[in-house]
């Protein structure tokens, strides 16, 4: 399954998505009652004309009722009777039964209920005496409910619960755990004219952290990666298209949205075994291939076997051309190397690698490695309460853990994951992936950075990406500039979720290095008190130094003061309270923290006003995390104002 494979999934890319012949030919409307019955020749249109319910004629004049797209031809978004096909195209119809069900009948007696004429059923049992009807809807789902009823949690059965081979916005695949229902995509038979249940399925695995895998029959094929809070680490990314899985003690669901609702968009499995995210053109009138899966050799799962890692850089796929001097795609994780070392040399990658010293438990380290889409995650330990220090700390301990990693990438880093077996499945990417942390004996030489157990902790202080504080910030747009001072820039940002931020971008003039640095900051971190300024997380890049603040909306306290209208606002007992407040977090600084600090620099401008006018210090720590003689609040001379 290596360049054959591909070369199919290239050439199916230009060969045409669906051939089938509708024999509807008159419309009902969107719903169907109690009392009616759809024919083969007749259809549901939803509301807007968006989507239409009825027959078309497959393989061997087999008859199948479907969904597609009114004015996008060949194009079927869901199939009833899939794997049981209609023959008698004259008399077969739909209805609704009297005990609540929807069935498909292979009959020419609309009263006739005999279950051997049945060929297709809803089978759902809970709505016995009620006056139901089914309703084609503009997001392609087909409902059954009460008449009068409109609450889409009450549906008592619908379409999207029963996918096929295609997932609509709107729909989800995944795990109902208070049901024990389960919803995933299943390929058609070939993409001709024969919907029935194909080879290759897209389903999601809950267990550890959550994934989503393809499938052929019982192989895999491909790996999504975890959810990092912001997308699966493994799946393309477009800015026009959102993913998300969401998951929690109910169940574990995949599903996707674009921006704008006119949109004709959708994600399938094809027959020949890629996922694809197709989008409507409508002025070339013919679906675009936004991404589509396994699109490079890295994408094929353990392409390079336990503890290799596939390089999208270094990659000679189906699609490139090498020359024999071309860099295998596959490389080991440093500490390793390849166990079938012939194979290796012939770019394949499969048996993997090996460890070049055995571990000790107790003196081992760990290999930081970065921008990796984490191994397999379906046998992991996970914690989502605790940071990665102490992660770091439980791994260490267990002699049978190999390595850990941060469950989210979004505010900084958060939660906790551990393997607990060989890690399969590793990929490289280049400003993507997230970090991982690889057990490694401490004997073993020349392992680049380690990770060792008397690391900075970090678990209080998230480590936030540059390219989430450039998009917070706008690139750091004069517009957002807030303040300017001794130490440097700041400005003000939003991170996704909607938290506004302060973001001190620090002068380059710091003496530190990185350890010391990021030591001072997680110390100063620790100093929580409700008149300090909360430092949430700090930022580096290259020698680039950031430090990311709560936001204080009513700015400093001189912008109060000096301005013969706002100071109006702080009558007398407003400024002895203010006054109160920064006694209390000096005497904190002083006296009462686990670090004692002498701010030397404490004057109007330093001193912001929540929303509540409440007075917190700030740059209260900068003394200590600049290490020069010559700048404001260095440490070394007489400074201050």
């Amino acid at each position: 399954m290596r360049g054959g494979f591909f070369l199919c999934f290239f050439l199916f890319i230009i060969t045409s998505l669906s051939f089938l012949t509708t024999i509807s030919t008159s419309t009902v409307t969107d719903t169907l009652t109690s009392k009616q019955i759809l024919k083969t020749n007749q259809t549901l249109e939803s509301l807007q004309g968006s989507f239409v319910l009825g027959f078309f004629s497959g393989t061997y004049s087999n008859l199948y009722l479907a969904i597609w797209y009114k004015n996008i031809p060949d194009t079927v978004v869901w199939v009833a009777n899939r794997d049981n096909p209609l023959q008698n195209s004259t008399d077969s119809f739909l209805k609704i039964t009297d005990d609540g069900n929807i069935v498909l009948l292979n009959s020419s007696s609309v009263s006739d209920n005999n279950n051997n004429n049945i060929v297709w059923s809803s089978n759902q049992t809970n709505a016995k005496n009620q006056v139901l009807v089914l309703q084609l809807l503009d997001t392609g789902n087909l409902v059954l409910k009460e008449s009068n009823g409109n609450d889409t949690t009450k549906y008592l059965w619908q379409s999207f619960d029963y996918p096929t081979d295609t997932l609509l916005p709107s729909m989800s695949i995944g795990w109902n755990f208070d049901k024990n229902t389960e919803k995933h995509l299943t390929s058609w038979k070939n993409t001709g004219k024969d919907p029935s249940s194909g080879d290759y399925s897209f389903k999601i695995d809950f267990h550890g952290l959550p994934e989503v895998f393809l499938w052929y029959d019982d192989t895999i094929v491909y790996r999504s990666g975890p959810w990092n809070g912001e997308r699966l680490s493994g799946v393309p990314y477009t800015s026009s298209m959102v993913l998300d899985l969401s998951s929690n003690e109910h169940g574990v669901n995949y599903s996707f949205s674009f921006g704008s609702n006119s949109i004709y968009s959708r994600l399938i499995v094809s027959s020949h075994g890629q996922l694809r995210s197709l989008t409507w053109d409508q002025s070339s009138k013919i679906w675009k291939i936004n991404w589509y899966i396994p699109e490079k050799q890295c994408d094929v799962y353990k392409e390079c076997g336990p503890y290799g890692v596939c390089d999208m850089n270094n990659e000679c796929g189906p699609y490139s051309v090498c020359d024999s001097n071309a860099t295998s795609m596959c490389e080991c994780v440093k500490g390793f190397s390849p166990k079938n070392k012939q194979a290796w040399k012939l770019r394949d990658g499969s048996d993997g690698c090996v460890r070049d010293k055995d571990l000790d438990c107790e003196s081992d380290k760990f290999y930081h490695m970065e921008s990796v889409k984490l191994p397999e995650t379906s046998s992991v330990f996970v914690n989502k309460t605790i940071g990665i220090y102490e992660c770091g700390e439980l791994c260490h301990d267990n002699c049978s853990c190999t390595a850990y990693a941060n469950v989210y990438l979004t505010h900084g880093g958060t939660g906790c994951v551990m393997w607990i077996s060989e890690l399969n499945d590793i990929t490289s990417y280049p400003g993507g992936g997230q970090d991982l942390f690889v057990r490694l004996a401490a004997s073993a030489s020349d392992l680049g950075e380690i990770h060792q157990e008397n690391q900075v902790k970090v678990e209080d202080l998230p480590v936030f990406e540059f390219k989430n504080i450039l998009t917070a910030t706008n690139n750091f747009d004069l517009a957002n500039k807030i303040g300017q001072g001794g130490f440097g820039t700041v400005y003000k940002g939003q991170l996704p979720g909607g938290l506004e931020i302060a973001v001190k971008r620090l002068s380059k003039t710091s003496g530190q290095g990185l350890e010391e640095f990021m030591n001072e900051v997680i110390v100063i971190s620790k100093l929580q008190h409700r008149n300090l300024v909360r430092l949430l997380g700090c930022c580096i890049k290259g020698e680039e130094k950031m430090l990311v603040y709560e936001y204080m909306p009513n700015n400093s306290l001189d912008f109060y003061l000096f301005d013969p209208i706002k100071k109006k606002v702080l009558d007398w007992q407003k400024r002895s309270y203010i006054i109160e407040g920064i006694s209390r977090g000096l005497l904190y600084l002083h006296r009462d923290s686990r670090l004692r600090i002498i701010h030397r620099d404490l004057k109007l401008s330093n001193i912001l006003l929540d929303g509540d006018l409440n007075p917190k210090i700030s740059d209260f720590g900068m003394a200590r995390i600049f290490g020069g003689t010559e700048n404001e609040g260095n440490t070394r001379r007489i400074v201050g104002t």
